[in-house]
């Protein structure tokens, strides 16, 4: 079976590790989002583990219809897509009195409209395959609805997020799509690898930095075609960690 993976925000972050992941375990075509950062880097090393790479941009910051018709022109053109691979997720540290309206559009836009909307735009092709795989990326105690000092807006929007992955598992089952949910950890340096991330440490139980390698996994375990029987699931990648801070916490 050919395999075709859109995976969103990959031109860099754990997305772009994730993305390259994907091509070295054997899919056939990897496409991805891009904004901002320039979309280079991430395809050449899609191309170097044996893919056909594409990139489109998609400013999930948009208007519904603008993104909407972004993300069918994308599947129009590389698709059709039986993996989705949903990492675009905006993030404000800031304590509720500093925030604002436009940081309530920021983060439930960024993080519930966006995986809405790309759900959207491939499901069609996916039910008609009967075959698809769909994967979020959470964040630390959404599912359980932690709560953590100046993460207000940001756990709010991905607990919907984990709500919306939840249902739309259990609606799509019959159609042979899954829909889970990754949690990354801490993850500071978001280019390393698992080899170099060992040899650094970081305050979690596991004492050693994570890597995207380590979310990448999680990601392959959900995204493998004999994996029909795992939906609405949540896996933390997190080396144990169970709190969050506010030491990235913004001023203002």
């Amino acid at each position: 079976m050919m395999r075709r993976a859109l995976v969103t925000g990959a031109a860099g972050g754990l997305a772009a590790g994730v993305a390259s992941v994907l091509a070295r375990d054997g899919f056939d075509s990897v496409v991805i989002t891009f904004r901002k950062t320039p979309p280079d880097a991430t395809l050449a090393a899609i191309r170097s583990s044996g893919a056909s790479a594409a990139a489109a941009y998609v400013d999930f910051d948009d208007g519904e219809r603008e993104i909407a018709a972004a993300l069918d022109a994308v599947a129009e053109e590389h698709g059709p897509f039986d993996t989705l691979v949903h990492a675009v997720g905006p993030i404000v540290v800031k304590r509720f009195a500093r925030l604002g309206i436009d940081d309530y559009q920021k983060m439930f836009d960024g993080n519930v409209r966006s995986a809405v909307l790309a759900s959207r735009a491939l499901l069609p092709a996916m039910r008609a395959a009967r075959f698809g795989r769909i994967v979020f990326f959470g964040s630390l105690g959404a599912a359980e609805t932690r709560p953590y000092r100046g993460f207000s807006l940001y756990q709010a929007a991905k607990s919907a997020l984990i709500a919306f992955a939840r249902c739309l598992a259990i609606e799509e089952a019959s159609n042979g799509v899954t829909v889970n949910v990754v949690v990354p950890g801490d993850i500071r340096e978001k280019h390393v690898d698992r080899q170099t991330a060992r040899a650094r440490t970081a305050a979690n139980p596991a004492g050693r930095a994570g890597s995207f390698e380590d979310v990448a996994d999680a990601v392959r375990f959900f995204v493998a075609a004999e994996r029909d029987f795992v939906t609405g699931a949540i896996l933390e990648v997190t080396g144990g960690l169970t709190q969050a801070d506010a030491r990235n916490e913004s001023p203002s």
